[in-house]
């Protein structure tokens, strides 16, 4: 049976709805079966998404409300963020988010992520307990971040501890 075409949130009415000063994901997409993931995230006035890198998947932002910029580490180029505006961030690219005096509120779509796999390498000794990565796991959204020593979240922007 195919899934049926249907509204799953109305973006405008949850950023207005949220509460001042509201921070990280306020939706995300949730359905079984998807290939998309997709979040609604607001940064507050000043608040910053530091340098990551996404190493897996492209992710198209889209901002519809407030302004900010990006910082790439290509070059150190700042691109001014506003409603309405399409970034594209390519995998391997990095990246940091600023929110403008107003704050910041966008959508990321990219390609939903692979389950994942304990895998080891060809001839690599299989015994013992693998390394514990509960320090790369985010406490807001609970995504595990693909960086060894992570700062920010890529998906929410929430600081590790």
């Amino acid at each position: 049976m195919n899934a049926a075409p249907r509204i799953l949130a109305v973006l405008d009415g949850l950023l207005a709805s949220a509460e001042p000063g509201a921070r990280g994901a306020l939706w995300h997409l949730a359905e079984p079966g998807r290939e998309l993931d997709a979040n609604l995230v607001r940064l507050p006035p000043g608040a910053e998404v530091g340098e990551h890198q996404e190493d897996v998947l492209d992710v198209l932002l889209v901002v519809l409300e407030g302004s900010g910029s990006a910082q790439t580490a290509e070059g150190g180029h700042v691109l001014e963020l506003g409603p309405g505006t399409a970034l594209w961030l390519p995998r391997t690219s990095r990246r940091a988010l600023a929110a403008g005096p107003d704050g910041l509120g966008y959508l990321t779509v990219h390609r939903r992520r692979p389950g994942l796999a304990i895998t080891s390498p060809s001839g690599a000794y299989e015994g013992g307990e693998g390394p514990c990565m509960l320090g790369r796991v985010c406490p807001e959204c609970g995504r595990l971040s693909q960086d060894p020593a992570p700062v920010f979240c890529s998906r929410c922007g929430e600081r590790f501890p």
